[in-house]
């Protein structure tokens, strides 16, 4: 069991989401740096699907009831043991020991997977939380305990995940688009690759909204309400673009110009970043 001493300002359970239910309304939610929490689970021996904790910005202090491996991967955080600074990613935790993982220094969400995962209740197959629609366990607070899974440190270990290299995060980044439904609907869609946009301070797991130039329309009207996809570039009233993430809702009102082919750099992606689209074929 694990008790959250420091819940930090939204800490949520998070594996690689429950895909498959969104003819229901139901999204897929999952770690929104899934190349993050696949290496931490590697690192901590688990399985991939194993559930970890997402962290955002400010980290999370927690005190482990037995010992335990812990990898934290993701953003770049201080660790600290009972108070003293430790080198990561992995570490051996003591029983009664309160781990910390420190406001992140760049990057915005870090990964910490325990051995034996987060065992909460699934809800559809699926530990995540999701933010949208309040499926899955809640946000973690003060006090509040986890339990762990069984599983010795090792078992199900990729170890070309656990190999691979922490990320680069760059004050610029470049997402893939190809154009679609709807961007027929805009006067100029290929204004959307000839300006850069920042990252918006209102961003959240839902989506990244963009400030930058506005996208002028070409087509007045309303457009009924149609499903929509992870990495869906809607554009609302306003002309500024948004971009669909884990959280995003299942259907929307607003033309879709395009679809990115990964939106993992939005998941590390700080308020103020620079973000350039370029078309893919």
């Amino acid at each position: 069991m694990i008790t959250v001493v420091r819940a930090g300002p939204l800490t949520t359970v998070q594996d690689l989401g429950r895909p498959g239910y969104a003819h229901l309304g139901v999204p897929r939610s999952g770690a929104l740096d899934r190349p993050a929490a696949r290496r931490a689970n590697a690192l901590a021996g688990n399985d991939a699907a194993a559930a970890v904790l997402e962290t955002t910005l400010m980290g999370c202090a927690l005190r482990f009831g037995a010992p335990a491996r812990v990898a934290v991967t993701g953003a770049t955080a201080g660790l600290t043991l009972d108070g003293a600074r430790v080198d990561g990613p992995v570490v051996d935790v003591p029983a009664g020991a309160v781990l910390d993982v420190a406001r992140a220094t760049s990057g915005v969400r870090s990964y910490v997977a325990v051995a034996g995962g987060i065992a909460v209740e699934p809800v559809l197959g699926s530990r995540s939380a999701d933010t949208l629609s309040g499926l899955g366990p809640p946000r973690l607070t003060d006090g509040m305990n986890l339990p762990l899974g069984p599983g010795a440190v090792g078992s199900g270990t990729d170890g070309s995940e656990a190999a691979g290299a922490p990320p680069v995060f760059a004050g610029e980044i470049r997402l893939g688009v190809r154009f679609g439904p709807r961007d027929d609907w805009f006067a100029e869609p290929t204004a959307l690759f000839r300006d850069a946009y920042t990252v918006s301070p209102l961003s959240n797991r839902v989506g990244a909204r963009l400030a930058g130039p506005a996208l002028a329309r070409g087509r007045a009207g309303e457009l009924p309400s149609e499903g929509v996809v992870l990495g869906a570039v809607q554009v609302p009233a306003d002309g500024r673009p948004l971009v669909f993430l884990a959280d995003h809702p299942t259907t929307g009102g607003y033309p879709v110009i395009g679809v990115v082919d990964d939106v993992t750099p939005l998941a590390q992606a700080r308020p103020g970043t620079t973000v350039r689209f370029h078309e893919l074929d």
